[in-house]
């Protein structure tokens, strides 16, 4: 346990404060990070580890409504309205989309029964119902201001997550759009009278969803419609990793198992054969292979294209928790970098290297100085890496990552938490940098409390 004094004025008075660093035993009692932010210690925590693992937590009250970020003029309009059943049922979707997901993906479940669409989507909920909120928000802020401006009708016309319309279906009939491009699959094997071997049902499947139905990989993801699965299968616009997943669940109702490995930068899809080679075999100047995969198999820049009949047995066959969990990891970098696009060069870890140059760099480099991101993109990209940490709770770069969104995002007391559990988990050379961090988070922390009754004196860490 370290301990911190720091000297704050009180009037005319002044008094020293001791500021505990939890050590490692502190963080063995941490519960499940809930909707309304509320404190992340308590007995739940057994419960809801043997249910879901351990997910990020949140350290006091005043994160309560933390993914709803609002301005002091937005927080008004909110209080003005806070009998809007609009809002509250936004509210209800952001908890009940992340409990759903949670479900879906439990550790008490088999990997194999975990539906990929049904958690995608629950996902794309999560964060539609969080923009839906913002914009409510923003509404309600010009009704106060311009009172000409007509109020909107309280009536949505659905009453909870299930029943939501994301680019007009909900949750259900999305899933139900997967099982119509199946059954477009079957009547193309019938207008062909052939029979279900392997070769002729991948063929169809690649007929309906790159003929038919213009499916497209965009190499470069900038618009995250192709980063949310009920956006791809409305526009057909993917990136790579979605339209694994759709080929997937198409082939899943198909009856057919497709499998997949992350190979570098590259997710890749082929059906488990005992004859590979019929893979890779090329007509009409393409392999079944290449098809499905498009074109980094042919780009000699990319591993993908090392991959033959023989090294495809030795791939590692990713789990449908890691297909969701890079899905995620694709969402969490493409808001950081929207973020962060006023300041280019920024990462998640600049702080963290600051610490071993120079303390000084790292001084003004925080506090004031703290860079300043697009609060409601971080704030998509922490939701993200919230869900990854309930997939894999014990994964050091993934809460150190989360930590210091958190610490962008100003939220200094729930980073300094994220990033003392992190120190449980991190190897000793990275865990060292961290430790040299957390306790400068908790001085800037501190030295933010002392200005508000008037600081006396130099804040430092003895």
């Amino acid at each position: 346990m370290m301990i911190i004094m720091m000297t704050c004025g009180l009037g005319a008075s002044s008094m020293a404060i001791p500021m505990l660093v939890p050590s490692l035993g502190d963080c063995r009692r941490i519960s499940r990070y809930g909707f309304d932010g509320h404190v992340g210690f308590g007995s739940d925590y057994g419960k809801w580890k043997k249910n879901c693992g351990m997910a990020p937590t949140t350290g006091n009250a005043s994160a309560k409504n933390m993914r709803l970020c609002t301005s002091p003029m937005a927080s008004s309009a909110l209080a003005e309205s806070s009998n809007s059943s609009r809002l509250d049922l936004y509210k209800q979707v952001l908890e009940a989309a992340r409990d759903k997901f949670s479900q879906e993906i439990c550790f008490q479940s088999k990997d194999k029964d975990i539906s990929l669409a049904k958690a995608l989507l629950y996902v794309a909920a999560e964060d539609e119902a969080f923009l839906a909120f913002n914009r409510e928000i923003d509404i309600y802020s010009l009704h106060n201001e311009r009172r000409d401006t007509p109020s909107l009708s309280d009536a949505l016309g659905w009453d909870g997550v299930e029943s939501m319309p994301m680019s007009g279906k909900n949750i259900n009939e999305w899933l139900g759009e997967l099982e119509t491009i199946a059954k477009e699959v079957e009547a193309e094997l019938v207008s062909r009278d052939i029979g279900c071997h392997l070769v002729e049902v991948l063929d169809a499947v690649n007929k309906v969803l790159f003929e038919l139905r213009g499916f497209k990989r965009s190499p470069v993801i900038v618009d995250s419609k192709c980063s949310y699965l009920h956006s791809v299968l409305s526009s057909g616009n993917s990136s790579a990793i979605l339209l694994s997943v759709i080929y997937i669940e198409v082939c899943r109702r198909l009856n057919l198992t497709i499998v997949g490995s992350r190979v570098g930068e590259e997710f890749l899809i082929w059906p488990p054969t005992g004859n590979p080679e019929e893979l890779f075999i090329v007509t009409s100047g393409r392999s079944l292979f290449g098809v499905v995969n498009g074109k980094c198999v042919d780009d000699p820049r990319s591993k993908a294209s090392d991959i033959n009949s023989h090294s495809l047995l030795g791939l590692d066959i990713a789990t449908n928790r890691d297909i969701i969990g890079i899905a995620l990891a694709n969402l969490m970098w493409l808001y950081w970098k929207r973020a962060s696009r006023t300041n280019p060069g920024l990462m998640l870890t600049s702080p963290l290297r600051l610490v071993q140059k120079s303390e000084e760099k790292l001084k003004n480099y925080c506090g004031p100085q703290t860079p300043l991101l697009r609060p409601q993109e971080l704030r998509l990209a922490i939701m993200a890496s919230e869900r990854m940490l309930i997939l894999q709770p014990h994964n050091w770069s993934l809460r150190r990552d989360y930590g210091m969104m958190l610490y962008y995002e100003r939220e200094y007391e729930i980073a300094i938490q994220e990033l003392s559990i992190c120190l449980a988990f991190a190897p000793e050379e990275e865990a060292e940098v961290l430790e040299s961090f957390v306790q400068r988070l908790h001085l800037m922390r501190l030295k933010t409390t002392c200005k508000s009754f008037g600081q006396q004196g130099e804040l430092t860490i003895p």
